[in-house]
């Protein structure tokens, strides 16, 4: 029985023992497979560089891929479109100093990803957007004067645009979006600006003013040639009517005393011949 025992515990031991460098083999196997995976998140894409080839000219779609652990080494692009704000100061026609902001959309190409590691690397929009967009603002804002950059801003905005886009595809980039977000002048154009408006305010209130004392001169002129018909036709009538008209003005404002006086409380009319009692006082 003792030796049939020992039997069996040497018989676990050995199965214990098997399982055991089994499992550290799995483990091995799986720690090396796992090293040679990687993912390409949505949005993505990804490059491989070989130790040996270099840059290979593939482009790694979305997923889980192999690769040879040390000898390559893969390089996750982002190709979804993101925004940059850019500032440049530049000269404007009339040789005003202008500062101009730029929001850029942008987004590599997936196809030329390759090309874009190799020449720039992976920080492509720090070597390229600032450079590029400093040339083309220099170039259209020159064509312009600082009246016309205000008043033509979509023109404006339509020349960089165009020629950004051209400029970018060179680089393997796509600009899905443009727009100027900042654009002022220098303290002496501003200053010059405000001076020219308080100016122009000045020049509509003396016109104003000038206006004004037209019209006043035109309403007395026209009040004057009034009077002087009016008295040329009571000259005409007195000489017609003689003192007719002279009584009929004076019964007419005969009349609208005692109108104004018959509604008055404190006033109180005596018909002349009548006796009536009143307390008045009698003059010696």
């Amino acid at each position: 029985m003792p030796r049939d025992i020992l039997i069996k515990a040497v018989k676990m031991a050995q199965l214990f023992n098997r399982i055991g460098q089994l499992g550290l083999g799995v483990a091995l196997v799986g720690g090396v497979v796992n090293s040679a995976l990687y993912n390409v998140d949505g949005g993505h894409r990804a490059v491989i560089f070989d130790r040996f080839a270099g840059v290979k000219n593939l482009v790694v779609g979305e997923g889980t891929h192999f690769f040879i652990p040390w000898v390559q080494r893969p390089i996750v692009f982002d190709i979804r479109s993101r925004p940059r704000n850019v500032p440049t100061v530049t000269g404007s026609k009339d040789l005003q100093n202008v500062n101009i902001t730029l929001r850029i959309l942008f987004r590599p190409i997936p196809d030329q990803l390759p090309k874009i590691y190799t020449i720039l690397g992976i920080d492509y929009d720090e070597r390229v957007l600032p450079s590029i967009t400093a040339e083309v603002l220099k170039a259209v804002v020159a064509q312009f004067d600082a009246g016309e950059l205000i008043t033509q801003r979509e023109i404006v905005s339509q020349k960089v645009s165009e020629s950004l886009t051209e400029r970018a595809a060179q680089f393997g980039l796509i600009l899905d979006d443009i727009s100027i977000t900042h654009l002022t002048f220098g303290k002496e154009f501003t200053q010059a600006v405000e001076l020219k408006q308080v100016a122009q305010q000045e020049a509509e209130k003396a016109r104003f003013l000038v206006e004004k004392a037209e019209q006043q001169k035109k309403a007395a002129i026209i009040a004057a040639e009034g009077d002087a018909q009016a008295a040329v036709l009571l000259a005409k009538s007195f000489g017609s009517a003689g003192e007719g008209l002279v009584e009929l003005r004076r019964i007419e404002a005969a009349e609208d005393i005692a109108y104004q006086l018959s509604k008055s409380r404190n006033v109180t009319y005596l018909p002349q011949g009548q006796n009536v009692l009143l307390n008045l006082p009698t003059q010696n």
